[in-house]
C-alpha cells in the first residue's frame, strides 16, 4: 500500500457528508484542467455543447436533469479515452432581459427612450456583468464538467461575427426577406414573439353571436359568433362553405359594416365547418390566423385595428383610442343597442395564448417583419434524419420530428426590441436596402433596421458557432459536428430543428469541412429526447402551480450525488419522470450505502490487488464477482443506448441488493475465518463499482476511490472493460440456494417472534444433497444460529425447497421467546387481520359495489380478503403452537 493510499484511508470520515466536500473537490477537477479539451490531441473526439439557458435564469430541474444526463455521457468517455469537449454558455434571451432592465429603470422613474437605443443597450450589458454569474456557480454546484476556458455568450464578438455572416448568406440566397404577415404580438412589450413564448390557457369569456345585414329576416342577413366581438372592426368578409344549401345564394354579394363604410363580402372557402354554429364565420384576416389565410386565397383587404399597444386605431369609429378590452364592451353594448346580438354566452370557457414573459393575451396581428424561406433548409433537416446521418433517441420520436420539418411555415426572425442581434440591414434615402457582413461597411448616411432578431436565430448557430465558425479552428475541424444533443423533446421543434436547417445550410463551408473526417453536414450526429419532469403525484413542474422544486435545495439538503442519481435513474429515452423528496432521500440513502460499505472494506484491508485463479477463490467470491461482470455490461449497453434508467437500476439493485446486502456478510464470515483473497475481491469489486458510478455520483464515488486505490482521480481514471470473468454456475446455485435458505429462516425466527440476532441452536439436515456443506458456517452466521449440542430437542421446525434437495431446520427456540410478549403482539395483529377481513369481505358482498366498480378494483379488494384470509390463519395457528 503507497503511503498516499494509506493516508486517503485514514482520513476518510466515518459518515458521508457532501456538504463538506462537493465544493473541494469540483475545485480540484477545474484547477487541474480535467475538464480542458485539447484540438491538437490525438485522442477521438467527443463532443457535445449545452444548450444555453437564459442569462435572466437560474437552473430549474429541467435544466438540471438535463445537466446530470450529459455530465454523465462526457465522464464515461472522458474515462474511455476520447477527447471530450463539453462547452457551456448562456443566451443572451431578448425578450427577458430587455423586460429585467426597463423594470428596474421603471423602479428608478425612467424609461429606455429617457436613455436612447445606445445607452439602455450598455445598460443591458452592465447588468449581465453584475448578475451574469447565478447559472455558473449552480452548474459548479452540481458538478457539471464543462470546459469552462470555451465558456460563450450568444452576443459575444465571435458569435455576432457568425450571426451577420449567416444572415448575408441566407439573404443574397433569397432565403431571408421582409413581408407583411400575421404575427404573434404582445401589446406590453411591443413585439412580436415566437410560438414557444405563447402559452395558451383556458379562460372565462364570453361568446356573442350578432347579426350582419338586414335587420328584416325577409331581407339578406347572416348571423356570425365570435370571442372577440371587437375585431368585428376588422372584418372584411363573411365565409360559408361552398356546399351549404343555405347560404349558396348569398355568395358573392356583400352587407354594409354597422359601424364603418365598409362592404363586408360573403365568400365560400372549404374551411367552414358547416356544422358548427351558424356555418357562417366572420373573417378578419389582419387578427387571426385562419382568416389570414381565407384573406389571402380570396385577395380580401386586410385593414389593422390594433396599434403596437392593443389600442383601437385607424377604424373611423367612437371606438379609436380604446384599449383593445374597453372596445370588446363598448361594441357589444353598440350592437345591443342596434338590435343585432343575437346570443350572448357568459361565461364562456376558451383557450387563449398569453404572452409567456408579460403575462397578457397575445395579439395576432398583421405586421411588417423579417423572414426565413424555410422549405429547402427544412428538407434538409428531415432527409438528414431519414438518411440517418444524425440520429433521434428514442427512434418512436422521429414521426413528431418529420411531422414538424416536413410542415414548417416561415420563420419569422425579427423583434421590435433593442437587446439582441441587430438586423444587418441598411436602408437608403430611397427605400433601398443592403445586406451589410461582418467585414463590410455600410453606405454612409444609411440607417441600420430598427429590429433585432429572434433569439433562436443566434441560438440556431450554436453547435458551431461556439467553436470558432466562420473562422476555420482547431474546435471545428477536431470537435464538429458534435456527438450528441441531449435535451427534451418539448423543445424540439423550436431549438433542435432550426439547429438542423442552420448546420446543413453551412454544411459545405471550409470552415466546417476542413477536417473532413466526421462528415460535417448535420450539426450532431445524435440527439437524445428525454421526457419533461413532473412531480410525484404526475404532474408538470411549474412555477405558475406551485409545484417547481430548486434542484439547489435538494442538493442543500440531499447532496449533489442524490440529486444526479434521481434524475439519472429516472431518466429513459422519451419517457416523463415523477420525483418528489422521497426520491432524493432515497439516492442520499444510496450514497450512504456505498460509502459505509467502502469504508468497512478499507477497515478490514481492502486494497488493489491481483486476483488468483478461480479456483482459489469462494464460491461468494466467484459469484458476486460475475454479476459484476454482467452489470458492467448491462451498464455499458444501457448507457450506449441513453437508457440511464437502466443503467441506474442495474447499480443500484447490484450494488445494494447483491454487494451490501449479501457479500458484505458473507465476506466477514469469510474474514473472520481467515479466508484468502476476501479483501482482493472487496477491492476489484468496489474499484469497478465507483468507476461505473462515478459518471452519475461523481463526488462520494471520487472520495471513496481515491481512497481505495491511492490513485490522482477517478474523473481521468480508466473506464472498466470486460474482465474476462464469466458467470460460475455453480457457484450462482450455491450462492442463490444460501440466499433462499438464509431468507427463509430470517422469516420464520420473524413468525415465531424470535429477535433479530439472538442466536438459537438448530440442525440442519439434507444439507449434503443441496451442495451447501461449505456455506453451513455462512449460513449460521447470517440466520443467527449455533450449532445443536447434545442433548439437542427441537421445539420448532422448517423446510426448505432449494434447486437440488429440501432442507430440513430444526431449531430450539425455548426460552428465546417472550410468551406473553409474543401473544399480545399476536393478538394485536390478529385484531388488525381481522377488521381487514372483515371489510374487504362487505365490499365483495356488496352487489352495488360489485356491479359497479371496475373489474381491476374488484379484482384488488378479492386479493386484498385472500390476503387477510391467509394472515388471519397464520397468526391463529401461531397463536395455537404458543
Amino acid at each position: 500500500m503507497t503511503s498516499a493510499h494509506s493516508d486517503a484511508q485514514t482520513s476518510l470520515p466515518k459518515s458521508w457528508d457532501p456538504g463538506a466536500v462537493e465544493d473541494a473537490l469540483y475545485r480540484g477537477w477545474v484547477d487541474a484542467g480535467y475538464f480542458t479539451a485539447d484540438p491538437t490531441s490525438d485522442k477521438p473526439p467527443y463532443s457535445i455543447v449545452l444548450p444555453p439557458p437564459n442569462v435572466t435564469g437560474s437552473l430549474h430541474m429541467g435544466h438540471a436533469l438535463d445537466h446530470t444526463l450529459m455530465d454523465a455521457l462526457t465522464r464515461r468517455k472522458r474515462m474511455q479515452g476520447f477527447e471530450v469537449l463539453w462547452l457551456p454558455g448562456m443566451d443572451h434571451a431578448g425578450i427577458a432581459t430587455q423586460s429585467v432592465v426597463e423594470k428596474q429603470l421603471a423602479a428608478a422613474g425612467t424609461t429606455k427612450e429617457d436613455l436612447g437605443r445606445e445607452a439602455f443597450v450598455e445598460k443591458v450589458w452592465d447588468w449581465k456583468r453584475e448578475s451574469g454569474g447565478t447559472i455558473g456557480e449552480q452548474m459548479r454546484r452540481i458538478g457539471d464538467g464543462v470546459d469552462w476556458s470555451r465558456d460563450r455568450f450568444t452576443m459575444d464578438d465571435g458569435l455576432s461575427r457568425a450571426v451577420r455572416t449567416i444572415f448575408k448568406r441566407l439573404y443574397d440566397a433569397g432565403l431571408i426577406y421582409q413581408a407583411e404577415r400575421l404575427v404573434n404580438w404582445s401589446p406590453v412589450l411591443q413585439t412580436a414573439i415566437s410560438d414557444l413564448e405563447v402559452k395558451y390557457s383556458d379562460v372565462e369569456g364570453e361568446l356573442v353571436s350578432f347579426r350582419y345585414g338586414s335587420m328584416n329576416d325577409d331581407e339578406p342577413h347572416i348571423v356570425v359568433a365570435t370571442t372577440r366581438v371587437e375585431t368585428m372592426l376588422g372584418d372584411t368578409a363573411i365565409a360559408v362553405h361552398p356546399d351549404d344549401d343555405r347560404y349558396r345564394g348569398l355568395v358573392g354579394r356583400t352587407l354594409a359594416h354597422p359601424f364603418t363604410d365598409r362592404e363586408i363580402v360573403i365568400v365560400a372557402d372549404g374551411h367552414v365547418d358547416p356544422e358548427f354554429g351558424t356555418g357562417a364565420v366572420k373573417v378578419t384576416p389582419a387578427h387571426d390566423p385562419n382568416d389570414f389565410e381565407i384573406g389571402q386565397r380570396h385577395g380580401l383587404a386586410m385593414p389593422t385595428i390594433m396599434d403596437k399597444a392593443g389600442r383601437i386605431a385607424d377604424t373611423g369609429t367612437r371606438f379609436d383610442g380604446m384599449d383593445r378590452f374597453e372596445a370588446r364592451v363598448a361594441v357589444r353594448e353598440a350592437l345591443a343597442a342596434e338590435g343585432r346580438i343575437v346570443a350572448e354566452k357568459r361565461p364562456y370557457l376558451h383557450s387563449v395564448g398569453h404572452s409567456e414573459r408579460s403575462g397578457e393575451p397575445i395579439e395576432p396581428r398583421l405586421s411588417l417583419q423579417w423572414w426565413v424561406r424555410v422549405e429547402s433548409m427544412a428538407k434538409a433537416a428531415g432527409d438528414a434524419v431519414r438518411g440517418g446521418d444524425t440520429v433521434i433517441h428514442p427512434k418512436s420520436l422521429e414521426p413528431r420530428w418529420f411531422g414538424w420539418v416536413d410542415d414548417m411555415h416561415d420563420w419569422c426572425i425579427s423583434r421590435q426590441l433593442w437587446w439582441g442581434h441587430r438586423i444587418p440591414i441598411w436602408h437608403g434615402p430611397d427605400g433601398e436596402k443592403v445586406c451589410v457582413g461582418p467585414d463590410e461597411t455600410p453606405p454612409a448616411g444609411w440607417t441600420q433596421d430598427p429590429d433585432v432578431l429572434d433569439t433562436w436565430f443566434s441560438s440556431a448557430l450554436w453547435p458551431f458557432s461556439t467553436m470558432g465558425w466562420p473562422d476555420r479552428t482547431p474546435e471545428l475541424e477536431k470537435f464538429y459536428p458534435t456527438s450528441v444533443l441531449v435535451t427534451g423533446y418539448d423543445i424540439l421543434f423550436f431549438w433542435v430543428a432550426r439547429m438542423m436547417m442552420f448546420g446543413t445550410f453551412v454544411g459545405d463551408d471550409d470552415a466546417i469541412t476542413a477536417g473532413g473526417t466526421r462528415g460535417a453536414q448535420v450539426p450532431f450526429e445524435n440527439v437524445f429526447l428525454h421526457g419533461l419532469i413532473r412531480d410525484e403525484h404526475g404532474s408538470k413542474m411549474s412555477k405558475s402551480k406551485g409545484n417547481g422544486i430548486d434542484p439547489l435545495d435538494w442538493v442543500e439538503e440531499f447532496g449533489a450525488d442524490a440529486l444526479r442519481f434521481t434524475l439519472a435513474r429516472g431518466a429513459s429515452p422519451g419517457g416523463d419522470l415523477s420525483i418528489g423528496p422521497d426520491h432524493a432521500r432515497a439516492s442520499r440513502n444510496f450514497a450512504t450505502k456505498v460509502f459505509n460499505a467502502t469504508r468497512f472494506a478499507l477497515m478490514n484491508g481492502a486494497a488493489p490487488a491481483p486476483l488468483p485463479e478461480p479456483a482459489k477463490l469462494t464460491d461468494a467470491d466467484r459469484w458476486i464477482l460475475g454479476r459484476l461482470e454482467t452489470v458492467r455490461a448491462e451498464v455499458d449497453s444501457a448507457l450506449d443506448d441513453y437508457d440511464f434508467n437502466r443503467a441506474c437500476e442495474a447499480l443500484y439493485h447490484f450494488a445494494w441488493d447483491e454487494f451490501c446486502d449479501w457479500y458484505l456478510e458473507l465476506a466477514k464470515v469469510q474474514l473472520n475465518s481467515g479466508a484468502e483473497h476476501t479483501t482482493a475481491v472487496l477491492a476489484a469489486v468496489l474499484d469497478t463499482l465507483l468507476k461505473l458510478l462515478h459518471p452519475v455520483m461523481p463526488f462520494v464515488t471520487e472520495s471513496l476511490w481515491t481512497a481505495l486505490t491511492g490513485e490522482e482521480s477517478l474523473v481521468i481514471a480508466d473506464w472498466p472493460t470486460p474482465s474476462g470473468i464469466r458467470s460460475d454456475r455453480v457457484a450462482d446455485k450455491r450462492i442463490s440456494d444460501l440466499q433462499a435458505l438464509v431468507t427463509e429462516i430470517r422469516r420464520f425466527r420473524s413468525d415465531q417472534g424470535l429477535a433479530d440476532r439472538k442466536k438459537v441452536s438448530a440442525r440442519l439436515a439434507r444439507v449434503t444433497e443441496a451442495d451447501l456443506d461449505a456455506q453451513l458456517p455462512a449460513v449460521a452466521a447470517l440466520a443467527w444460529l449455533t450449532e445443536a449440542a447434545d442433548g439437542f430437542t427441537p421445539t420448532a421446525s422448517v423446510e426448505v425447497r432449494l434447486t437440488d434437495a429440501t432442507v430440513l431446520v430444526e431449531l430450539d427456540t425455548s426460552g428465546a421467546v417472550d410468551v406473553e410478549a409474543e401473544r399480545r403482539r399476536l393478538e394485536k395483529a390478529l385484531a388488525a387481520a381481522e377488521k381487514e377481513l372483515k371489510g374487504a369481505g362487505a365490499k365483495l358482498g356488496n352487489e352495488a359495489f360489485l356491479a359497479k366498480a371496475p373489474e381491476s378494483e374488484v379484482q384488488k379488494i378479492r386479493g386484498r380478503h385472500q390476503l387477510a384470509t391467509e394472515e388471519v390463519e397464520r397468526i391463529t395457528a401461531r397463536l395455537a403452537a404458543l
